[in-house]
């Protein structure tokens, strides 16, 4: 559970980060696979300005810096939480003190990272926008279908303990 929450955060931060990193990196010569994943090698089909890869870093570099503050709260509340859960005796007004204290952070987190894309999405022309809602609904399907095939496989059965 524990380590479910450094995860979020960690991917909140990832994410929202890599939206104008992907972004600017895929607009960069010679980025290639691996240098923006996905999301880069997808996002080059914007074929962003000059002017919009410098304002996608401008909005980044500020992100970074409204996000770290957050990030340091969230490792605070995450190791109090920690410590809440391994307390002796069990004090479960504690725990869900630390735990609502950590979902808050890790909405701000989240909210964060929404604001980062709904900024980057703004600095796009309608053609670009567009282009970006296909390249998202093709996504979602792709995903939905690998669901779908995972949903038909059944549930997995428990491998045995040595």
């Amino acid at each position: 559970m524990v380590r479910h929450s450094r995860s979020f955060a960690a991917a909140a931060l990832v994410a929202s980060v890599a939206i104008g990193g992907a972004v600017v990196s895929a607009q960069r010569p010679g980025a290639g696979p691996g240098r923006g994943g996905q999301a880069g090698l997808a996002l080059r089909a914007l074929d962003l300005t000059e002017a919009q890869r410098e304002q996608v870093r401008q909005l980044t570099q500020q992100h970074r810096e409204q996000t770290r503050p957050l990030l340091d709260r969230a490792r605070a509340a995450q190791e109090s939480r920690r410590q809440a859960l391994e307390a002796i005796p069990f004090n479960e007004s504690q725990i869900r003190t630390a735990s609502e204290a950590l979902a808050e952070i890790e909405t701000d987190l989240a909210v964060q990272g929404a604001r980062l894309q709904a900024d980057i999405y703004a600095l796009l022309t309608p053609e670009q926008q567009g282009t970006l809602q296909k390249m998202r609904a093709e996504r979602d399907a792709r995903l939905k279908q690998r669901l779908g095939r995972l949903q038909q496989r059944g549930p997995r059965r428990p491998r045995p303990q040595a």
